[in-house]
């Protein structure tokens, strides 16, 4: 009898936990419903591209370049004996940066300049003699050439030694150190590369409808995007004669570095030019641009999709930024929510 009601509770017991997982189960795909229904179409503010009259002012991106970079290369051969610059450390032009082993060379010169001297001697004495109709036309012609000759070895000579003594050919800053104390050198070994900051180039892509608007001469504002709150001045040096596949001309703007060295080659940078007149250009939402101005890109929606799109990107006017291609007026952008999106993600329109 025990036994009996022992089996009949643990039949209830199983059936409660049989009843209790169901329900779990069945709350749970109910709750994945739910969740799906509601992920379903994501929430989004849009802006439309609007045709307004701005500013004929632009702003044209770039990255600073040093106004001088030079790869040093070997014009010798032999052991470094003895290295006087190392990274970061600033230099002047002419100033000793390595010293190559010479001892070979050294003997080389003194073997010229002692061929030199007897050959300058003999063409004296030939020279001389000649007066005299003492020896032929021919002797003198030989003794000239040998002292040419020999003129030329000395002046090759020292060239070899002085090319031991490796100099700076640029003031700058050793930007990299290709060799080291006991590395051996042949002709076109990479030594170091150096830069000159003291003035920085920013070149920058200028639209063709904006290029006519740009002088040599002229003088900008710039910023670098890594120290926001300063601002210095450029000087338009050149503009380019041709444009590139994508219709831009290259515009290059000599800056002048502060004291310090603020600015860094390789930093991204901002050219503002000013034009006291106004054009209409089409614009949205600085917010609506997915990404950097570099790579500008866009989610348009349609049929309650967001579909991404890449767009070229002209002057930016405060919290707007001109569309130049890839987007017509009146067309929906989204400018809040694009980081719940991918290309094709349906939304809803708060």
């Amino acid at each position: 009898m025990k036994k009996l009601i022992y089996i009949i509770v643990a039949v209830l017991v199983i059936g409660a936990i049989a009843f209790t997982l169901t329900n779990n189960k069945k709350e749970m795909a109910e709750t994945a419903a739910i969740a799906e229904q509601t992920s379903d179409a994501i929430p989004v503010v849009l802006t439309e591209a609007k045709t307004s009259d701005i500013d004929k002012s632009f702003t044209a991106q770039g990255t600073f370049l040093p106004v001088q970079d030079l790869t040093l290369l070997s014009e010798t051969q032999g052991q470094v004996l003895k290295l006087y610059k190392q990274n970061g450390d600033n230099v002047r032009a002419g100033e000793l940066l390595a010293q190559v082993e010479n001892q070979t060379l050294r003997a080389e010169v003194m073997r010229a300049e002692a061929s030199y001297t007897k050959a300058k001697r003999d063409l004296e004495r030939f020279t001389n003699l000649s007066e005299g109709d003492a020896i032929t036309k021919r002797q003198l012609e030989d003794a000239r050439l040998a002292f040419n000759n020999a003129d030329a070895n000395l002046i090759v000579a020292k060239k070899k030694l002085a090319d031991t003594s490796i100099k700076s050919p640029i003031t700058g800053k050793i930007n990299e150190k290709y060799i080291e104390v006991g590395s051996y050198l042949s002709n076109a070994t990479k030594l170091f590369n150096i830069v000159n900051v003291s003035k920085l180039k920013l070149n920058v892509k200028v639209a063709e409808g904006q290029v006519l608007l740009v002088q040599e001469g002229e003088k900008v504002k710039v910023k670098a995007e890594a120290a926001t709150s300063d601002t210095f001045e450029g000087t338009v040096k050149a503009i380019a004669a041709k444009a590139d596949n994508s219709l831009n001309y290259d515009v290059e703007i000599e800056v002048q570095n502060p004291s310090g060295e603020m600015l860094k080659a390789g930093m991204y940078g901002t050219a503002f030019f000013e034009v006291a007149d106004q054009r209409q250009a089409l614009l949205i939402a600085r917010d609506a641009i997915v990404g950097s101005l570099q790579n500008p890109q866009v989610y348009v929606v349609k049929d309650q999709k967001a579909i991404l799109q890449d767009v070229t990107v002209g002057a930016v006017a405060g919290d707007k930024v001109e569309v130049t291609g890839g987007l017509q007026a009146g067309q929906q952008v989204v400018q809040s929510g694009q980081i719940n999106l991918k290309n094709g993600t349906k939304v809803t329109v708060l």
